[in-house]
C-alpha cells in the first residue's frame, strides 16, 4: 500500500516535491516486482501512480473505494466537522471502544454518521478484489484457494489505508491512524503467511517505509506528523523545506 506524494490539495495533484518523491519511488519499485496496480480515482494518487506505471510498463485499475475515506464527523467539543481520524489524543483515548477492531465504530459520533456501514462497504470491496487473486475471506482469516506469489500494489491515501490494514490484520484503525505514521509516498508492505495449507494470514512487514527518499537524497516530508513540541509551529504542523 502506497500513499500518494506530497499533495497539492487545491488542484488535486502533486506539488513539485511530490513529483520528485513519486519519481524516486518509481526507481525503487523493481524490488517488489509488482504484478497488479490498483489506484484511487483522486488526482494526487493518479499522478503518483503514473510514475510507477511508466517505470514498470504496467497498467492500473482505478477503484472508487480506494479514494480517501470521505465522511466528516463533529468531534466532541468542536464546532466544525472534520475528517474521521483527526482527533486530539486526549479526546479519542477516552473511548475504550476505540481500541478494538470490533467496537471502534461504536464511538457515538461515529454511530451518528454511519461510519460502520461506510467502512464495511470499503472492506467488502477489498475482500472482493482479494478473492480475484485467490484469497477468500472466511471469518478473520483468508482461505488460500489459489495461493500465489503475486505482488499487488494499492496507490491511495493514509486514512483509507488504515481502514484496509485494520481489516486485514484485526487492528483498530484508530490505533493505526494515531499510532503509526506514513509520510507521502510511504510504502507499507504485507505478505500472506500460509503456515497451514489453505489458510492465509496477512502480516505487515514494514509500515510507511521512506527508504527510497533517503537513498535518493530527498528529505522525508513532515506532512504525516504534527509538531514534536507544542508551539513549534503555530499552524499545527511543521512545513517542508523545498
Amino acid at each position: 500500500m502506497i500513499r500518494h506524494g506530497d499533495p497539492d490539495y487545491a488542484n488535486d495533484s502533486l506539488t513539485p516535491r511530490g513529483d520528485r518523491e513519486a519519481s524516486l519511488l518509481a526507481e525503487s519499485t523493481g524490488r517488489f516486482d509488482i504484478t497488479h496496480f490498483y489506484v484511487s480515482p483522486l488526482g494526487r494518487a493518479q499522478r503518483t501512480a503514473s510514475f510507477l506505471l511508466e517505470k514498470t510498463g504496467k497498467t492500473a485499475v482505478t477503484c472508487d473505494w480506494l479514494q480517501e475515506f470521505p465522511p466528516r464527523i463533529l468531534r466532541p467539543g468542536r464546532k466544525n466537522p472534520s475528517i474521521v481520524w483527526d482527533w486530539f489524543p486526549a479526546d479519542w483515548t477516552k473511548y475504550p471502544e476505540a481500541y478494538s477492531i470490533d467496537t471502534w465504530t461504536d464511538i457515538p459520533c461515529f454511530r451518528e454518521n454511519h461510519i460502520k456501514e461506510l467502512a464495511d462497504k470499503v472492506c467488502a470491496s477489498l475482500d472482493a478484489l482479494i478473492a480475484t487473486h485467490g484469497y477468500v475471506r472466511d471469518g478473520h482469516i483468508y482461505r488460500a484457494e489459489r495461493p500465489n506469489h503475486d505482488t499487488v500494489a494499492f496507490v491511495c491515501h493514509f486514512g483509507i489505508e488504515c481502514i484496509l490494514l485494520g481489516h486485514l490484520t484485526g487492528i483498530s484503525p484508530m490505533l493505526l491512524w494515531h499510532g503509526f505514521c506514513c509520510a507521502p509516498t510511504g510504502v507499507t508492505s504485507m505478505f500472506t503467511e500460509e503456515r497451514q495449507q489453505g489458510i492465509a494470514n496477512f502480516r505487515i512487514n514494514e509500515f510507511g517505509s521512506t527508504a527510497h527518499l533517503l537513498l535518493g537524497g530527498q528529505e522525508v516530508s513532515r506532512r504525516a506528523r504534527y509538531v514534536e513540541c507544542f508551539g513549534d509551529d503555530p499552524e499545527g504542523f511543521e512545513k517542508d523545506p523545498e
